[in-house]
């Protein structure tokens, strides 16, 4: 393959290695079913904050009643890292094709039951504690199957796009929301008030058993990845389990969820208890449906040129620097919003969300390269759900319950999301990057490496991590 042109007096540029079909099969199966299973739960994130409360908790105040709706939301994070634990370990055992077909079922399978659920007026109690189970298959199925998509793409992908092809797993969560908060903003503005409560909710849960029809026979057709078939014989020699991955990376791990938490918080803030904040100060349902929706729509973008620039320059740098988005975000959100102007309430929820996906697009592969083959699912889905536990699932309950000690007030939001993202961007300042898929050395840059130079050197215009 010839390299591509440089300029005078520079190393060429790097070439770009070709996809291979298999490759391009795994990035289609991963990023539509990806997208397909975010879509159930963003759904629910934004029932829970509008339709939820009155449905099945209408026995409680309203700010009670929100508190409560947004505990159910909550329920699926906890239920992640279990799944995560539990999905993680057959996928480093059987592989992770088999594993994305079971998590993928059991998510459209609980969904479809949501849909179906009588309100608490119809069966009392029992109608918020179904509510609860079928969130938690949820939540169980979607830590196994975040962290699967991941693997299965940047293991199939080639060497120079791995976090790329990562990051185009990333985008399931904004598609989802676009979907989902597109749906929804039809709906509501097609159907009254009544009919939308009454059935207009449930189509988009119902809609779950189309979605896995067409995931399933999707998925069907990828193959196992390669890095995983390469190293099957060793992975029968070794114990691998989620105690063992624990005791040899539990470092490794605690770190990986603290450098995660800006985007965690920012998105779940935003795109869950800024749905509720946005209707309470004068925006209507469609508007506020609308911004997140257009907000989503750009940070695929984000998503898409920060997963190039992460193999450019580094999984970490990437992440680095969209949590400094997210800082900028934290401080002016709330006085920006309560001007109560559309324009600048777009802008803002837009620069918010754009920065938060622009450092997600360096998740997937720092994640995956932090541990060897026979760990990486495990290691990579219990940082990656330890990250939505302490710091994605508490987000909106903290923010509602934080509004209403004080009067109304976000000050004390603020200070919560600043204090977070402060110490994660230190945390990674003091990270590097891992070692590439198959243990190797990563060397970062435009350039390619000078036939003169010795591995071991590094090139100014370049920048290697162990």
């Amino acid at each position: 393959m010839s390299q591509a042109p440089s300029l005078p007096g520079k190393r060429p540029l790097r070439p770009r290695t070709p996809a291979p079909p298999r490759a391009r099969r795994a990035v289609a199966s991963g990023t539509f079913g990806s997208a397909l299973e975010w879509f159930d739960f963003a759904v629910y994130g934004a029932m829970s904050a509008t339709i939820f409360p009155t449905l099945f908790f209408h026995s409680l105040d309203p700010a009670m009643g929100l508190l409560a709706s947004f505990s159910t939301f909550g329920v699926g994070f906890f239920a992640r890292p279990l799944g995560g634990i539990v999905f993680g370990h057959l996928g480093d055992r059987i592989g992770r094709r088999k594993v994305l077909l079971a998590t993928f079922l059991a998510m459209g399978i609980s969904s479809l039951i949501i849909g179906l659920l009588p309100p608490y007026s119809a069966i009392g109690l029992a109608a918020p504690l179904l509510l609860v189970v079928m969130r938690f298959v949820q939540g169980f199925a979607l830590g196994g199957e975040a962290t699967g998509a991941q693997l299965m793409t940047m293991e199939h992908a080639p060497t120079d796009r791995r976090a790329f092809y990562g990051a185009l797993m990333a985008m399931g969560s904004p598609i989802s929301q676009v979907a989902a908060n597109a749906m929804l903003a039809l709906l509501s503005a097609l159907l009254s008030e009544e009919a939308f409560l009454s059935w207009g909710w449930r189509i988009p849960f119902l809609f779950s058993i189309l979605l896995v029809a067409v995931g399933i026979y999707i998925r069907i057709k990828v193959e196992e990845t390669p890095v995983f078939k390469e190293k099957t014989r060793e992975l029968a020699t070794q114990a691998t389990t989620p105690a063992a991955v624990l005791r040899g990376h539990g470092r490794t791990i605690a770190r990986l969820i603290l450098a995660f938490s800006p985007i965690v918080v920012t998105f779940y803030i935003v795109t869950v208890f800024g749905i509720s904040y946005l209707t309470q100060h004068g925006f209507s349902t469609t508007d506020t449906f609308t911004i997140i929706m257009i907000s989503n729509i750009l940070s695929v973008i984000a998503i898409w040129w920060g997963g190039r620039l992460a193999d450019v320059y580094g999984r970490r740098r990437i992440l680095l620097i969209g949590s400094a988005g997210t800082l900028a975000a934290a401080v002016v959100f709330f006085p920006v919003v309560n001007t109560g102007s559309y324009p600048a309430a777009l802008a803002m929820v837009a620069f918010a969300l754009v920065a938060a996906q622009f450092g997600n697009a360096g998740q997937g592969a720092l994640f995956a390269e932090a541990f060897p083959t026979h760990m990486r699912y495990t290691g990579s889905a219990l940082a990656l759900t330890g990250a939505n536990l302490i710091f994605a699932a508490p987000a909106p309950f903290l923010a509602s319950w934080l509004t209403g000690l004080t009067g109304g007030s976000t000050v004390s939001i603020t200070i919560f999301w600043v204090a977070v993202t402060t110490a994660a961007i230190i945390n990674m300042l003091l990270m590097d990057d891992g070692k590439t898929l198959e243990g190797g050395r990563h060397t970062f840059g435009r350039y390619a490496p000078a036939p003169e130079t010795a591995p071991a050197e590094v090139h100014p215009e370049s920048r290697s991590t162990a």
